[in-house]
């Protein structure tokens, strides 16, 4: 997910067996170790020069099954100290409504909570999902004036979306659609995120 926002991410992490990654994460038990898991990635340059409004992504993987108002106020206050822009969250079980009303404190950084179950799977890679791609504020500028639209009358997309979560879309922002047809080979759609 982070290497598809753009995002630096070794090769090597990429193509990590499960063999692999348990010598490196779990402990004598078998048992991951969730804070082994937590990272920092910057952006690649190439995405910084289409969309420019990438920072320092922070990735936390919380120990505690049910995450609490203290535990929050401690990830966005890492967020903040550390001047990243993005901060994933994400949590084993369940999150009580006040560490989420606690997420606003990190402004202006973003705060996005995944369930672990929402990322053990890359949904991307299922042959039901076509392929999305973010379209930089030129990209979506040319399109419009193209196809002489409004923003208004764009298709929409939610932004609890599941694939619009999985690419941290932002309202506003515009996601290229490509499918398959029977007819035509390939066809490419565009959505607004809400």
């Amino acid at each position: 997910m982070v290497a598809d926002r753009g995002y630096f991410i070794s090769q090597e992490e990429l193509e990590m067996s499960l063999e692999q990654f348990r010598e490196k994460i779990c402990d004598s038990m078998g048992a991951p170790q969730r804070k082994l898991m937590s990272f920092q990635a910057n952006p690649r340059q190439e995405a910084l020069e289409k969309y420019g409004d990438l920072g320092p992504l922070w990735v936390e993987f919380c120990d505690e099954p049910s995450v609490g108002i203290q535990t929050m106020k401690n990830f966005c206050a890492h967020i903040t100290d550390k001047n990243f822009s993005t901060g994933l969250f994400i949590y084993q079980k369940n999150l009580t409504p006040s560490a989420t009303k606690a997420i606003a404190a990190a402004e202006p950084a973003v705060i996005e909570i995944f369930q672990e179950s929402d990322v053990i799977v890359n949904i991307t890679h299922h042959e039901l999902v076509p392929k999305h791609i973010r379209l930089s504020v030129e990209e979506k500028k040319d399109l419009l004036t193209r196809y002489r639209l409004k923003e208004s009358q764009l298709p929409r997309i939610q932004s609890e979306d599941p694939v619009a979560r999985y690419l941290g879309l932002k309202r506003g922002q515009v996601v290229k659609i490509i499918r398959r047809s029977e007819t035509s080979g390939r066809y490419a759609s565009y959505r607004i995120c809400l």
